[in-house]
């Protein structure tokens, strides 16, 4: 290994030190306890050394929603890589993405609700986006029948954030979480020259 090859994996390494710290903090006491002081006592490296690598917190939560994505495309391709039909694919993805944003509210808060600079919707965003919103429509696609894949895709994120949300802040009944992604795909799954009735996803 040479010498820059050497600086650029422990630069590569204190970066990923930093969003770690950053992300385990917020999932211990919120965003609101993630300022640049906490994180270099934290990680026990200088505030300007922290700040070499991101220009300011927003920087380093748009990092940490990054993964984030990286992660959930990961998490949405696992629950449905055994699927034995598209619409028990469609369900898988609906479920997963409800566990995911469960399961990491600092994360998901990170990704959606917090304000970054990503760009959305856009081809210069980040390839972790893109694999997310990729994982979705591999579920939907199949099911679009006539429709366009693309609009139902994000019309069926918007339906999988939506719940989830509500769902993180106690709005809905918490027996009932399997009955509305059964509603869900059942919903996406059924419309215009679809391929599949919406009956057989139960």
């Amino acid at each position: 290994m040479t010498r820059l090859e050497r600086r650029e994996r422990e630069r590569a390494g204190r970066r990923q030190a930093i969003v770690t710290a950053a992300r385990e903090l917020a999932e211990a006491e919120g965003w609101e306890a993630v300022t640049t002081r906490r994180l270099s006592d934290r990680i026990e490296y200088s505030q300007p050394v922290l700040y070499s690598h991101f220009e300011n917190r927003d920087a380093i939560i748009e990092a940490v929603a990054v993964e984030g994505f990286g992660e959930l495309a990961a998490a949405l391709h696992h629950a449905t890589s055994k699927a034995r039909s598209p619409q028990a694919a469609l369900r898988g993805t609906a479920a997963a993405y409800a566990e995911f944003a469960g399961a990491n509210p600092a994360l998901y808060d990170a990704m959606f609700t917090l304000a970054t600079g990503l760009p959305f919707g856009r081809p210069e965003a980040p390839v972790q986006l893109h694999d997310a919103f990729a994982e979705i429509r591999k579920a939907v696609e199949p099911l679009a029948g006539s429709r366009d894949a693309e609009t139902l895709t994000e019309v069926a994120w918007s339906s999988m954030h939506g719940l989830a949300s509500l769902a993180r802040a106690g709005r809905l009944r918490p027996d009932f979480h399997d009955q509305r992604i059964a509603i869900l795909t059942d919903l996406l799954t059924s419309g215009p020259d679809s391929t599949t009735p919406a009956a057989v996803v139960r």
